[in-house]
Formats: structure tokens, C-alpha cells, sequence
């Protein structure tokens, strides 16, 4: 893949800033998910802001020559629930966020010091391009199912009362649930996703200068002004099948009247509510935090080595080499614990950022780097905060397939000097397809092993075992 812009190379201020907006709209989505799953006070302006500082050192750590944005981390989802599910009070979660998240960082450094002493050899050898390429491959396709679900869905929802036959005490018992389900026709949403789709591919591939290095800004765009078109529509006419957005963000800067917060406001840092939690910190609950953090923090290295060779692939240099694995370890492992301090999730490298990456053939790190002064600068801007949160699930699901794709795209063509005719290499690829695809996943406790992770260790273990005299060679 010929770059537009290289790693080193720095594009105009004025082109630096969209293509950084492009770069932010990419990550944004699943950056502030996180917080919103988690809930328990966490904030998506504070995760931006958290974000944007993990990324900085990441950038600092790898020398400015690894071009990938930094956010919130799904893997540590269920760890930040033990943190707080083992507090006394709210201030002690917070508190324990941060631990955690300090504990996952040490395991990063750690493994840097070891690959620092003794090279990166070994894990070339122990994951070619047979295992790494596949599990690359199912990084994207894992998140295949996301994109369509959210190519179908419109933003606003209305509580919907089940009921359901359950036994009480032996004794048949009518159960009421209460939930929220869009209101909006999935083909009115699919709509929306179609036209954020198409303008992304067409800027993309027939697109001169600008449109060809932005198609995210323009089909978020199109796809936006779409949904506002049938939400106006389907506000004035009463008819909920065509209500896309969910105004309710822009609303909530105005409830109690238009003043200074609505339009600047400080994000609510983990760190400002942590400090009072420092009275209850007991030996017991920072081990139930440790074992919590440290052991996902193993599973979420490997998808670290993954994305690196997967972004290594599309600049056409080896990361690992150069700046070298124990500094992207290094920036990751700090970086997530800089960016829990504010905004209490743990970052990781994003495939969104990578896929972002190749589509626009940007790989320039004053990007990324300009993205994380505006993911910083943003947070404190609410209505800014409020129109990222109201763009709707099914224009981000054209953009994210369009990203996951190129992501598996990615994993796929590096299996491409691979002998696939040798019986060692086709049983470890489709191993690791059919493990991650299938989403093999383990579970201990709390602790949970991705499909991602299990595939790559199956995958590991069977080249291995496979492995024969001097079959260092792919071919």
C-alpha cells in the first residue's frame, strides 16, 4: 500500500486538524462505550480527556514512529466491575480504577524489560506470519457482528414491559421486566448506514487530494444529515419509525437553564473522587483488584502484538525493530495508566485507528498526535461532547464496516507468502480462523480470555507442535 503521507512526513496545519478530527470520529465511538457500560459515574468526556493523554505517552515512549491512537479498553470491562463490586464506597472504585490500572501497567513493563534483555527474535519465531495474520484477520471479523447490529438501530428508545412465567417458591409467577428498545425501522436505519458507507467508499477510492485523505468527516457527515432529515421528518409527523437521533445529549446542556457549563465545563476525573478513597484501601481489596487487572492485561499483550504487526504490515516497517517492542510496551502499559488516572479506563491501541490509517493512506504521528490534543482539548467543550454522543449507532456501523474490513483485509494479506498447500500451515491458519471466529473464549471468575487471545495461544501450540527441523521459513 503506497502512503500518502509517511510516518515522518507533516501535512499542512489546516489539513493536520481535519485529518485529526477524522481520527478522533474514528475512535470516538468506541472510546466513550466504555464508560457507559461501566457506568458508576465514569464520564465520556473524562475518557476523551484520558485518551488523549495515554496517547501522548504512548507517542513519547515509542519516539513519535508508531502512528496509532490509544483508547478505552473493552477487555478490562469486566475488571473495572470488580473494582467497584469490592469497594466500600465510590471513592474506593475510583481508587481502585486506578490501581488496577497501575497493575496492568507494571505487567507491560515487566514483559518490556524482558524483550528488552533478550530481543524480539524469539517472538517472531514463535508467531510468523501463519499465526499472527489469521488472528489479525479475526480481530476485525470479531467485530463484524457489531457493525451490522449497529447498522440497523436508530438512537432513540422507549421502555418496552415484558412479562414472563417464572417459579416463585414452587408456584408459577407472572415476572415483569422493563427494558429500552429503538423506535426506529431498521430499514430506515440501514438507509442512514448505506449512504455513510457509499460516501466513505467513493471519497476513498475515487476522491481527489482532500475527500480521498477524509472519507470518515464525509460520510459521518452524509450519514448524519440523512438521519437529522428523517428525525425531523419523524418528529413533525408523529411517526417513530423514522426518529434517528436521540436530541436528548443537546437537551441535557440546557436542563436547568442556559449557563456557563453548557457550553465549557471541567470532565469529572477518576483521580478528584479517588483521593478520598485512600482511608479505605484494605490489603484484601487491592489484592481483589490485582488479580482482577494483571491477568487480562497478559490477554490484552497479545492483541498488542497483534495490532503492531498488523500496523507494521500497512507502513511497511517493522515496529517491533524500530522504535521496538518493549517501547510500544512500554508507552501502552504507561500511557493506559496515565489515561485511567483521569478518565479511569485503561487504553489500549485501537484497530479503528489502524483501519483509519490505511483507508485514508494517512500515516502521518502529527495526526495522531494532533487527535490527542483535540480528544484533551474537546472534553471540555460540552456541546461539542453532546454531538459526538448524538451521532447515531447506524452511521458509525457504515463507517466501523468499512474499519473492521480493512482490518481483516489486513490479517488476511499476510498470509499471503504463506505456503497454505502446506498441511502445517493451513491446519494452524484455520485453527486460529475457526477458535476466533467461533469466539472461543475461557473463563475464570472474573477473568476473561478473548476469542482473540485463545485463538492466538491455540495457534501458538499447534505451530509448535507441528513445527519441524529448520521450518523457520514460511514458504
Amino acid at each position: 500500500m503506497k502512503l500518502i503521507y509517511n510516518v515522518e512526513d507533516r501535512p499542512r496545519f489546516g489539513q493536520t486538524l481535519v485529518f485529526a478530527f477524522q481520527q478522533l470520529l474514528a475512535i470516538m465511538a468506541a472510546t466513550i462505550a466504555v464508560p457507559a457500560i461501566v457506568g458508576n459515574g465514569l464520564t465520556a468526556s473524562a475518557a476523551l480527556f484520558g485518551a488523549g493523554i495515554g496517547t501522548i505517552v504512548y507517542l513519547l515512549f515509542t519516539k513519535f514512529k508508531s502512528p496509532v491512537f490509544l483508547g478505552s479498553s473493552f477487555a478490562f470491562i469486566p475488571s473495572m466491575f470488580a473494582a467497584f463490586a469490592g469497594a466500600a464506597s465510590m471513592a474506593l472504585g475510583f481508587l481502585g480504577l486506578i490501581l488496577g490500572a497501575c497493575f496492568a501497567g507494571l505487567v507491560y513493563v515487566v514483559i518490556a524489560l524482558v524483550v528488552k534483555l533478550v530481543g524480539v527474535k524469539w517472538i517472531n519465531k514463535l508467531m510468523p506470519a501463519v499465526v499472527i495474520g489469521p488472528t489479525v484477520a479475526i480481530i476485525g471479523l470479531g467485530l463484524a457482528g457489531n457493525a451490522v447490529g449497529d447498522m440497523l438501530k436508530g438512537d432513540v428508545t422507549k421502555a418496552v414491559t415484558e412479562y414472563a412465567v417464572e417459579i416463585v417458591d414452587n408456584v408459577p409467577t407472572i415476572v415483569e421486566n422493563q427494558s429500552t428498545a429503538p423506535v426506529a425501522s431498521p430499514y430506515i436505519a440501514l438507509v442512514c448506514a448505506l449512504v455513510t458507507l457509499f460516501v466513505v467508499i467513493l471519497c476513498s477510492t475515487f476522491g481527489k487530494k482532500t475527500p480521498r485523505l477524509i472519507p470518515f468527516i464525509l460520510g459521518i457527515l452524509a450519514g448524519y444529515a440523512a438521519a437529522l432529515c428523517f428525525t425531523l421528518i419523524g418528529n413533525a409527523a408523529d411517526l417513530p419509525a423514522l426518529q434517528i437521533i436521540d436530541f436528548s445529549p443537546f437537551k441535557a446542556l440546557f436542563a436547568d437553564g442556559v449557563r456557563f457549563t453548557s457550553f465549557l465545563a471541567l470532565p469529572d476525573y477518576t483521580f478528584l473522587t479517588a483521593v478520598k478513597g485512600f482511608g479505605e484501601v484494605t490489603p484484601g481489596y487491592i489484592a481483589t483488584v490485582a488479580v482482577a487487572y494483571i491477568p487480562v492485561a497478559f490477554v490484552v499483550f497479545a492483541e498488542h502484538l497483534a495490532d503492531h504487526k498488523n500496523l507494521s504490515s500497512i507502513i511497511e516497517r517493522d515496529l517491533l525493530v524500530q522504535p521496538g517492542l518493549h517501547r510500544t510496551l512500554l508507552g501502552d502499559g504507561i500511557g493506559s495508566f496515565a489515561g485511567a488516572i483521569f478518565g479511569g479506563c485503561p487504553n489500549t491501541t485501537y484497530g479503528e485507528s489502524i483501519g483509519c490509517v490505511a483507508i485514508s493512506r494517512n500515516a502521518s504521528v502529527s495526526t495522531i498526535f494532533t487527535a490527542a490534543i483535540l480528544a484533551i482539548l474537546v472534553a471540555f467543550v460540552s456541546p461539542f461532547v453532546a454531538f459526538l454522543d448524538s451521532i447515531p449507532a447506524c452511521v458509525m456501523g457504515g463507517v466501523c464496516m468499512t474499519l473492521y474490513g480493512f482490518i481483516a483485509v489486513s490479517g488476511l494479506k499476510m498470509l499471503q507468502k504463506v505456503n497454505l498447500e502446506n498441511n502445517k500451515n493451513l491446519f494452524v491458519a484455520s485453527v486460529i480462523l475457526i477458535a476466533g471466529i467461533g469466539g472461543l473464549t475461557l473463563s475464570f471468575g472474573s477473568i476473561t480470555i478473548t476469542n482473540v487471545a485463545c485463538a492466538l495461544i491455540l495457534g501458538i501450540v499447534i505451530n509448535i507442535i507441528l513445527r519441524k527441523k529448520g521450518d523457520d521459513r514460511e514458504a
